[in-house]
């Protein structure tokens, strides 16, 4: 597949239609929890730093200002626990979702390319492999992998989109050595990482969604941290985007951070394609990067609403898996309500079946396929709408509720 037969691969949110149209006709309205956009205002420090930037008639850096990347720097010694990123090695990019699709091409990957993505995950991952003509390969084993000299990047995802689930120091540091061995890039896109939710930090873990926010991203291994890296960042990146914990997804706002020598390359390309972040938003970067106040303010809200709507859900008879960070819960009907589901998913509901049912409560949320086969008995739901939303799906996913009296 390359860009041309993008074409023909249908957007999986375009694919809904019936079950949107379900969820709008509920008499009480329509609750978006599918696609996760943020519905807060953006913080007046960075209104204000963008407005302050408007007069901007030259063109900016494709590379980003020194002053930003030595932000960015400062920021992750700060926010991440990662005291020696290189400014050389920093970039903007025009949010993060264009880095994930063209980051195979743009470093020239091609037919007999191996792309490494977790078996679940954000669908571009898979689109950006084969956009580029290389073939994915969706696992969570690193065994599966290891040794084979085709592989040339390796995606990382954490905390994971859709999952919510954090990969420990040792599993980074393990699929670093395997990458290193074999020449491989390696690619952590860590965007939900301000949004920390519980300790448990082990990729392999399936339990635990404890309700105590914690206050410090760094309960979220960074790949850049030196105890995964050993000091060393070569054929090592980190994306970041400041949609999530900033409500910036209107600016695409985004950079990329690691390898000097891995950046200085993209950077020579992306001059050649015009892939420049404008100035004015490079300057609301800097006040978003800067100020932790209001990312603390934002993670609070997000927390006061994950309890909210998981108490929901407990009370319908769902359980949520994983869920350690991001802005979503990873959901399926609790064996205890819903029997016969097996290990191997026979007797479960498909992904589908479930966001129609939840469509029915008026509640619009994201089947587990779209994020690959093994997220197919999953719904993904976001936290991302207004208190009183969140208030109401939870009343109504509790109204739902079959009384245990009721039950056969």
């Amino acid at each position: 597949m390359g860009l041309g037969d993008l074409r023909d691969l249908p957007y999986p949110w375009d694919t809904l239609a019936e079950v949107t149209a379900t969820a709008s006709a509920h008499p009480s309205g329509l609750i978006d929890l599918s696609i996760g956009t943020p519905v807060d205002p953006t913080p007046q420090v960075i209104q204000d730093a963008l407005a302050a930037a408007s007069d901007a008639p030259r063109y900016p850096m494709t590379y980003g200002t020194p002053l930003l990347r030595q932000t960015v720097a400062a920021w992750f010694a700060r926010r991440r626990g990662v005291p020696d990123v290189n400014p050389a090695g920093v970039m903007p990019t025009i949010g993060s979702k264009e880095l994930v699709g063209l980051l195979p091409s743009l470093l020239r990957l091609g037919p007999g390319d191996l792309v490494v993505h977790p078996a679940i995950a954000y669908p571009t991952y898979d689109v950006g492999a084969r956009a580029a003509g290389a073939t994915p390969l969706p696992t969570d084993s690193i065994d599966e992998w290891a040794g084979r000299s085709n592989v040339r990047l390796v995606w990382v995802n954490s905390p994971s989109n859709p999952t919510g689930a954090v990969a420990s120091v040792d599993y980074l540091r393990a699929v670093v050595q395997a990458a290193r061995e074999i020449g491989a890039i390696v690619v952590s896109d860590e965007c939900y990482a301000e949004l920390p939710w519980t300790d448990a930090t082990s990729a392999a873990d399936g339990g635990g969604v404890g309700d105590a926010a914690l206050g410090e991203s760094k309960s979220v291994p960074s790949l850049l941290d030196p105890a995964v890296t050993g000091g060393d960042h070569t054929g090592l990146l980190v994306a970041y985007s400041l949609s999530k914990q900033s409500n910036l997804a209107g600016y695409r706002a985004a950079f990329i951070a690691g390898d000097p020598a891995i950046v200085g390359d993209l950077v020579a390309t992306r001059k050649h394609l015009g892939m420049i972040v404008p100035w004015p938003v490079q300057a609301a970067m800097r006040a978003a990067l800067d100020d932790d106040t209001h990312v603390a303010a934002q993670r609070d809200i997000y927390g006061r609403r994950r309890a909210v709507l998981l108490d929901g859900l407990t009370a319908a008879g769902w359980t949520v898996d994983h869920s350690q960070a991001g802005l979503y819960l990873w959901a399926r009907p609790a064996d205890s309500t819903h029997g016969g589901q097996g290990a191997d998913g026979a007797g479960r509901p498909e992904s589908r079946a479930l966001a129609a049912r939840l469509a029915q409560l008026g509640i619009l949320v994201g089947p587990g396929e779209f994020y690959g086969q093994a997220g197919r008995h999953h719904v993904r739901i976001a936290l991302t709408a207004s208190d009183d939303h969140i208030a109401a799906a939870a009343r109504r996913l509790r109204d739902s509720a079959v009384p245990d009296s009721a039950m056969p």
